[in-house]
């Protein structure tokens, strides 16, 4: 049994589940979600719920962190502390993403369920009332492996605070000189009435890991 308004008196460093200031919901037999697929560049079909988040956390990153663009996950989960996932929406026509960062885990979650910030949850369109709702998770380990993607990922979601990145590719990575590489990559943004394409690039010496300069533009 939860306590949704307890999780800052409980001796557990992470915040009461599935989600708080809601009603408790159970979960039914009625929807059968697929089996974790070991390719991780699939999608898995599962379930979010949402909570307000708690001011410590098991993976020692904020709620806040990433505009609260956030999520827990359960402590079997293959997903880290850290990494970066896709969520989509599927209980709503035209299926909104957003891209959130593991900030938290929770115990006895099935892998293929999350916990979504409330900010999270609202920005995939969906309403706090329904408590949960039906979702892929996509893992996006090619974003985590390319640290400066996420690096000028960081910097436009900065740069445009009313926007959601959904989408995101490298578009090139170049070598000019020993000492200076240049990496391209372009994030789709999601306002309620607006999308937009910018374009992110960053020269770097490969030697020192130092950034030479770095630019984003719309496109």
């Amino acid at each position: 049994m939860y306590y949704p308004n307890d999780h800052y008196k409980s001796k557990r460093p992470h915040p009461a589940y599935p989600f708080t200031q809601a009603p408790y919901y159970s979960y039914s037999d009625i929807y059968t979600a697929h089996p974790y697929n070991q390719d991780r560049q699939q999608p898995v079909r599962g379930q979010a719920t949402w909570t307000d988040g708690g001011q410590i956390t098991q993976c020692g990153i904020p709620w806040s962190d990433n505009l609260y663009m956030t999520a827990a996950v359960g402590e079997n989960s293959p997903y880290q502390c850290g990494q970066t996932l896709k969520i989509r929406n599927l209980s709503i026509p035209g299926q909104r993403e957003i891209l959130v960062t593991v900030v938290d885990q929770v115990p006895n979650y099935p892998p293929n369920r999350i916990n979504l910030h409330r900010k999270a949850f609202e920005t995939l369109g969906a309403n706090v009332n329904m408590g949960v709702i039906h979702i892929d998770i996509i893992p996006s380990p090619e974003l985590d492996e390319e640290k400066w993607g996420k690096y000028l990922l960081e910097i436009t979601q900065t740069a445009y605070p009313n926007y959601q990145i959904t989408e995101y590719s490298k578009v090139r990575k170049t070598e000019v000189s020993a000492t200076r590489t240049e990496e391209v990559y372009e994030y789709v943004l999601q306002a309620p009435q607006d999308k937009i394409t910018v374009r992110g690039t960053v020269v770097y010496n490969p030697k020192t890991d130092k950034v030479i300069s770095f630019d984003i533009k719309e496109i």
